[in-house]
């Protein structure tokens, strides 16, 4: 495997080169420079958090932490999930449904809006400003507790869609004895 990748970092540019969906490409530039993003923040808060309480002795502390780096690597596998599974399928040519790249693309987008929706949720009340948006205020009205259905939802649902398209089983034998079922250029973006 010439064309191969290793690893998360060579799988992000190897799916945005070898789909044929524009939006995957898009939802690749986009999706991979937000993880960064995300993961640069918290690498960042948690090395300030960590020198603010440097003269505090274990416990809750160190584990709330842990949770920390949890909760960051939660908001980022999620939006590079449709990434590594575009990858992987190109890579090893696994039959799919039509609209694969494109389908898991969408994904990805509706887990960035949810990760928005959440953060909205979530604000504390001294920086959430008035707003005349019915959106907005709606959202603000949430318990703020309730700021992680959006992002969990929509991570399900990226699965969801990956596991609903693939072809597996009998179905799989069959269509790689005739080749693997390529994106549907016709339906495709």
């Amino acid at each position: 495997m010439a064309d191969s990748y290793r690893g998360v970092f060579g799988a992000i540019p190897y799916a945005i080169r070898h789909t044929e969906s524009w939006t995957m490409r898009v939802y690749g530039v986009v999706g991979a420079l937000t993880a960064g993003l995300i993961a640069t923040v918290v690498t960042l808060a948690l090395v300030v958090w960590m020198a603010e309480t440097t003269d505090v002795q274990g416990g809750t502390f160190l584990f709330s932490r842990s949770l920390y780096v949890i909760a960051g690597f939660a908001a980022v596998a999620p939006l590079l999930a449709p990434l590594l599974f575009v990858a992987r399928r190109h890579r090893r040519g696994d039959p799919v449904k039509p609209g694969y790249d494109r389908k898991m693309a969408y994904g990805g987008f509706l887990f960035l809006l949810s990760l928005y929706a959440g953060l909205v949720i979530s604000a504390p009340a001294e920086l959430r400003d008035p707003t005349e948006s019915v959106v907005v205020n709606a959202l603000y009205a949430l318990p703020q507790l309730a700021g992680v259905v959006p992002p969990v939802a929509a991570a399900l649902v990226v699965f969801a869609v990956h596991y609903r398209l693939r072809v597996t089983g009998e179905a799989a034998d069959a269509e790689t004895t005739g080749g693997a079922v390529p994106d549907d250029p016709a339906t495709d973006d």
